[in-house]
Parts: structure tokens; sequence; C-alpha cells
């Protein structure tokens, strides 16, 4: 692959040295179950502060090049299809509340990944069905043994049941559409994978936000058309002139260009 950075202009270099955020020298300000901040010190008397969802020990700025590579996302964000006999599809949203703006937003189903999402995963045939947990042999099936994938879709699933109601079922499909994006660097390492959901049944099935856990706060759903996203989209608010998120973006973009 050609490397079409230019670091020089009339004769000016635009390179630099990237900062060395050696472990000594990064001191935890604030810690919580959920959020963590940290005094990133880069040089003699300069400071960066990234809020985050992990440890002292997992920063993603202390990373070397290859952990960097091969890290996981912190949570998995899924763009729900629901491909109903007989009509249009749909792009499965919900409206939660989000605390730091104060205001219901047009969002994706989502949540953390759990530890326990990144044990070895083991096949279809030795997984039970589980369907109060939100797992079966097709969800097993879905989620496969491949470790960088894997996690993702096992995520997904639970997320799914936890926040519509739906159980992912065995003419369902998951695939991974990224493994990680950033969403504001500039102030966290925060990182999501996408993961799309295709839910294919005879007949709409029933949704429900009962298994929403803490502090999860949701009113209500929408099902949008093709027509409807590129609708949202253009306007760059949902109905009700309420700004979304870039994950919700994210969801739209790709359900209006998916061939259906």
């Amino acid at each position: 692959m050609i490397d079409y950075r230019i670091k020089s202009f009339n004769g000016k270099e635009f390179s630099m040295n990237t900062p060395d955020f050696s472990k000594e020298n990064i001191k935890p300000l604030f810690d919580s179950k959920f959020v963590r901040v940290f005094d990133l010190q880069y040089a003699e008397g300069k400071h960066y502060y990234d809020a985050t969802r992990r440890t002292g020990d997992d920063l993603v700025a202390s990373k070397t090049k290859e952990e960097f590579k091969n890290m996981h996302a912190d949570a998995v964000t899924c763009i729900v299809v629901l491909n109903i006999k007989n009509e249009e599809p749909r792009l499965l949203l919900s409206h939660e509340f989000r605390y730091p703006t104060g205001q219901f937003l047009l969002s994706p189903p989502a949540g953390l990944i759990d530890k326990e999402d990144l044990q070895p995963v083991m096949t279809a045939a030795s997984v039970t069905s589980d369907a109060a947990a939100g797992s079966s042999d097709a969800a097993a099936g879905a989620a496969g043994t491949d470790m960088r994938t894997a996690p993702l879709i096992k995520t997904a699933i639970r997320e799914l049941k936890e926040e519509t109601g739906i159980v992912f079922g065995e003419n369902d499909t998951a695939r991974v559409i990224n493994p990680l994006l950033f969403s504001t660097p500039g102030m966290t390492d925060e990182s999501n994978a996408l993961v799309l959901l295709s839910i294919n049944r005879d007949t709409m099935p029933d949704l429900s936000t009962a298994g929403a856990v803490g502090s999860e706060c949701f009113d209500g759903f929408s099902l949008l058309t093709k027509k409807d996203a590129l609708r949202i989209l253009r306007q760059g608010t949902d109905d009700n002139g309420i700004f979304y998120s870039i994950y919700t973006w994210a969801s739209l973009m790709h359900f209006v260009t998916m061939p259906f």
C-alpha cells in the first residue's frame, strides 16, 4: 500500500515525535465501576486527560502497536434489521435516555463486552438452550469460535435480548461490520464494534425493554423503513428534532446502503 501522507511542504516538516505514555507517567484521577479518568503525562509539565472504561493496566494509550492492533472494543453496537415475510425490511432503534445529554436519543441496542464474553467460546453442540439468558444453540452457532469476532457477536446477541426482548433464532444471522471504532478519541479511548443482526421471521417478534439493567431507561422503539432512515439522515435529527449519536448515524448509513 502506498503511504500518501504528506510529511513536509515547502521545506517545512509536519511530522512530530510520538508522545511517550510510559505507565509510570499515567496517574489515576477518578475511579468508578463504569468510568475512570487518568492523567496522561506525556512530557515534563505536559498533561492530557483520558476518560475511559478501562483499568490503568489496560489503557489504549500505553499499548504497543501490536497490542493496539489486537485489542477488543469496549462495547458492541447492534445494527438490528427486521426481515419480516412479505414486508419491507426495517431498522430497529430504541429511544434510550442518555444521561450526559439529558435526552432520550434514537439509539441502536448496545452494551459493554463483559469479561465472560472474552472467554473461549464453546461450539453450538456444547451449549444448552437458555432463552431467559438470551443464549441458545443458534446464538452459539452464530458466535462461532473465532476469538476476534465471537465475543462481539456473543455480546450483541445478549444485548438484543436485554434491550429489545428478541431471542436470536436459528434463521437469524450475525456478522461483524467493524471490530473497533473510536467515537471521540480527543477525550476518551472508548471504542465500539458494529455487529449486524438480521432477524428473519414470518411475523413481527414481540418487543420489550423488560430486560434493561441498571440505569438503562427506554421510551419505546422506532421501526424505520429505508425511506424513514434516509429522511432522518438528511434531517440530522430524529422526528422529534433530537440529535443522535455517531453510532446511530452509522446504523442508519449501513441500513440505507444494504442491498435488499
